[in-house]
C-alpha cells in the first residue's frame, strides 16, 4: 500500500539532502520554524472578520496564498516528525483517540467547552 505521507516525506527530504540543508534542519530550528509559518497562515486573517475570511476563500489569489502557507507549516510539521523519528499519522490517530476521550460525543456535541468544563 502506497502511504501518502511516507511518500511525500522522502520527496521532501530528498529536496533537502540534494541540497545538503540537513544540517540546518536540527528539531529546535525545525520546530520554530513551525511557529513562523503558522504565523505566516495566522498574517492571512489579520484585521478581517470570519465572514470577512470565508468569503476569501472564494478568491483564487487568495486561495493560492492560503495553499503555500499551510503546505509550508505542513512541509515543516512533516520535517519534525522525521527528524524526531515519529510517525505523524500514527501520532495522529493516537491523538483522535485521546480527543475521542476527553470529548465524549454524547457530551462535547454542539458545545465548545474544554472537556474539563464538560
Amino acid at each position: 500500500m502506497n502511504d501518502p505521507i511516507l511518500t511525500l516525506t522522502e520527496r521532501l527530504t530528498r529536496f533537502r539532502d540534494d541540497r545538503d540543508w540537513r544540517k540546518f534542519h536540527n528539531l529546535k530550528d525545525l520546530i520554530q520554524s513551525v511557529g513562523i509559518e503558522a504565523g505566516e497562515l495566522l498574517e492571512l486573517t489579520q484585521w478581517k472578520t470570519t465572514e470577512e475570511v470565508e468569503e476569501a476563500c472564494k478568491d483564487l489569489d487568495f486561495r493560492a496564498r492560503l495553499g503555500e502557507e499551510l503546505a509550508d507549516v505542513f512541509l515543516y510539521v512533516l520535517l519534525v516528525a522525521e527528524r524526531a523519528g515519529l510517525d505523524l499519522a500514527e501520532e495522529a490517530h493516537r491523538k483522535i483517540d485521546l480527543n475521542d476521550t476527553k470529548y465524549p460525543a454524547d457530551k462535547a456535541r454542539g458545545n465548545a467547552k474544554k472537556y474539563t468544563e464538560l
